[in-house]
């Protein structure tokens, strides 16, 4: 199986390089002759052609939406914060001041890429190098706790990347791209079982009712029981030759499980069986840009309220009902990362840095605001340094997921910019300098928002 095995952020400014002489543009600008009115959710349809440009709404400029309140969070347990990867408004990063920096591992390069997403309880962050080397720092200072190198001694074990960390029970439940998966007592890194898988695991675990729920390279969908790692019942997804570094983890609801493949399939299963309930192939084939062949889904699907909100690199962002497997709607949008939904819209950024707020409901946009403008690399090797020459191509910043903290959705690049976006109007509040790549989603505890940077740093934001 080849893969596009070099860096995360190479993988992802290469496709913006080629993406930007041939974009899909607003070859017909509808503007304001789109429907003015919000569709009843049984009358949802697909609303733009995939010939064209998403623009915010003229019915909908200056619109008010509903938005949960926010609040104090004091867990964040999953990559997603719970099974349904649908984190509440975060009462956090209210200053937007870094508190402290900590180094925790292999910073990302040839053969360490970094991709999993922290996570907290108890006031520690758990966070994982691209080495599978995981560490338990204090939330409050950064210090660290404990540290527990999981890395084999085997030949195979000396090139490998991915996986990612989970926590139910006072257990922390490891992934990794080294084939394994394993279970460590949180408070003291202890490992209590490690089971070998035949693939690699990029993607961090999600638990729920008894099951660890993991997708290998190879697009298999593993369980195991949460107690004893033994493995359950297996899912095979079809097999893609090109793909995304990053992965997915599945979202979990009742017994319903979601889970998204390099195939760009979204695939809907019991969780105690593995009976198919529905799919939907999230790719489609774009005449003008060959990347969007590569059909991965790399964001986490978002289960809210009944729906099901995905989105590919093949351009097909989804809400989907979770019970039916219909399709609500569909807009031509193409990302990496993963929405975020809350209250009356869904917040997502586009592979160029266009962050979209939309309708929950019908998909329209509320606002478009473009992250990237005015912040494009030139010249260099994919853009990056070597000179500043405005006739040459410009690449721009590659954005992690947003987070929704205090009212503002707060975002890092692969520049080291963290931008405050504000949630109603799409007017950037602030730009704060991390100094350090980021590419992987924040998470939120307490007050403070923690970015893990390409560096194995994590950043305390308040």
């Amino acid at each position: 199986m080849s893969r596009l095995n070099f860096p995360a952020y190479a993988v992802l400014a290469g496709a913006l390089l080629v993406s930007g002489c041939a974009q899909l543009g607003n070859v017909f600008n509808f503007g304001d002759q789109g429907p003015k009115e919000t569709a009843q959710a049984e009358n949802r349809i697909p609303l733009v052609g995939f010939d064209q440009e998403v623009l915010p709404e003229e019915g909908l400029k200056g619109a008010g939406f509903y938005l949960p309140d926010p609040t104090t969070i004091d867990q964040w347990a999953l990559p997603g914060a719970n099974p349904e990867q649908s984190p509440p408004h975060a009462d956090a990063g209210k200053t937007l001041s870094v508190a402290w920096k900590r180094g925790f591992g292999a910073a990302g390069g040839r053969n360490a890429h970094l991709l999993a997403p922290p996570v907290a309880v108890n006031g520690k962050i758990y966070v994982m190098d691209g080495h599978a080397s995981v560490s338990a720092l204090d939330a409050r200072t950064g210090a660290q706790v404990w540290k527990s190198d999981l890395r084999g001694r085997a030949r195979r074990d000396t090139v490998a990347f991915g996986g990612g960390l989970a926590i139910a029970e006072g257990k922390l439940v490891v992934t990794s791209g080294y084939r394994f998966v394993t279970q460590l007592d949180a408070e003291t890194g202890n490992v209590l079982w490690r089971t070998q898988t035949e693939q690699p695991i990029h993607a961090a675990p999600t638990i729920s009712g008894g099951r660890i729920f993991a997708v290998t390279i190879d697009n298999t969908l593993l369980t195991f029981d949460f107690a004893t790692g033994k493995e359950g019942w297996a899912y095979q997804a079809l097999s893609e030759s090109a793909r995304i570094l990053a992965a997915s983890s599945p979202a979990v609801s009742g017994d319903t499980v979601v889970a998204a493949f390099g195939s760009g399939e979204l695939i809907a299963l019991r969780a105690a069986n593995g009976n198919d309930l529905w799919s939907e192939a999230l790719s489609r084939a774009s005449r003008t840009n060959a990347l969007s062949e590569i059909r991965d889904i790399a964001g986490r699907p978002v289960i809210y309220q009944g729906d099901v909100v995905a989105i590919s690199h093949s351009g097909v962002l989804s809400s989907t009902d979770l019970r039916t497997g219909q399709t609500r709607w569909t807009l031509p949008i193409t990302g990496i990362t993963t929405p975020w939904v809350a209250g009356d819209v869904i917040y997502v950024v586009d592979r160029t840095g266009k962050l979209y707020c939309l309708a929950r409901e019908t998909g329209l946009a509320y606002w478009v605001r473009d992250l990237g403008e005015g912040r494009e690399k030139r010249g260099g090797f994919l853009g990056f340094g070597g000179g500043s020459d405005p006739k040459k191509p410009g690449v721009k910043p590659v954005w992690s997921s947003p987070i929704l903290a205090a009212g503002r959705l707060l975002l890092a690049s692969n520049t080291g910019e963290m931008v405050a976006v504000n949630a109603r109007t799409g007017e950037v509040e602030r730009s704060v300098m991390l100094g350090e790549s980021v590419t992987v989603g924040p998470i939120a505890l307490g007050e403070t928002v923690y970015f893990v940077t390409d560096e194995a740093r994590l950043i305390a934001v308040r």
